[in-house]
């Protein structure tokens, strides 16, 4: 097959063309089988800084890239990648794409998310990202977001709507997108060879959606953590009021 293009005609390949075409954005493994390393970041960038991208795997990238990265990974994944480079890539990859949506908040402010008829950028998202905001603060709200689907692709922008100082951003932005991307990179790449032994490489490909799933409820630990902390706050505070049971009017 040949794509035309100025001063003549690029030849690809039939295996090339049918590899390509056969690409799920939403599968792990096949962005993995194609892409590799440059997947992982390209993915990464567009969940954290594109903001129409919340809908792509990020947990579930990262976990399988770190098995990627295993003595094991051609049985599970069919492809071996760079562990060093992952480690490198995928926080730098989150970063500037969060970066990135700082910016775009920052510059265009609520205008991002006026069109009353669009369904990506709702008010409603607006304000789920607020109240994280005004529930943890701005600097644990950047580093919470990161765990949570959905929320760490608008967060961002958001933070620029509320003029959240670009240093301030950039420093949490730092400790979220190292702390998101090499942890779970590093939980696929030690549960590797426990999963290739549990289950046999043969049956990998059954168990890698339950897997794949705990690891994402346990990236949300951080935040059900603050939840909890944050409620009983809330109630020792109610509890020290005055009028409050044991300690009010008499």
């Amino acid at each position: 097959m040949s794509i035309p293009c100025h001063g003549g005609a690029i030849r690809v390949s039939a295996a090339t063309s049918t590899a390509l075409g056969a690409v799920n954005l939403l599968d792990p493994k096949s962005l993995l089988q194609a892409f590799g390393v440059v997947g992982v970041a390209a993915t990464l960038f567009a969940e954290t800084g594109l903001l129409v991208g919340f809908f792509l795997p990020g947990d579930s990238l990262l976990f399988l890239a770190g098995i990627a990265a295993s003595p094991v990974a051609r049985d599970i994944v069919g492809v071996r990648l760079s562990l060093p480079l992952l480690l490198l890539v995928a926080p730098l990859a989150a970063i500037i794409g969060a970066q990135l949506g700082h910016h775009l908040g920052a510059r265009f402010g609520r205008r991002l998310f006026a069109k009353p008829d669009s369904r990506l950028f709702k008010s409603a998202h607006v304000a789920r990202a607020e109240a994280y905001f005004d529930r943890y603060g701005p600097a644990k709200a950047v580093v919470l977001a990161r765990f949570v689907p959905v929320v760490r692709t608008l967060l961002n922008p958001v933070a620029g709507i509320l003029q959240m100082p670009f240093g301030r951003f950039l420093r949490w932005n730092i400790l979220g997108g190292l702390l998101w991307t090499d942890a779970i990179l590093l939980v696929g790449y030690l549960a590797a060879g426990t999963l290739r032994d549990a289950v046999g490489a043969q049956n990998i490909d059954r168990y890698l959606l339950p897997v794949i799933a705990l690891i994402v409820l346990i990236s949300l630990m951080p935040l059900l953590v603050e939840v909890v902390r944050h409620r009983r706050g809330r109630r020792a505070a109610e509890g020290t009021e005055p009028g409050a049971v044991g300690g009010g009017h008499r």
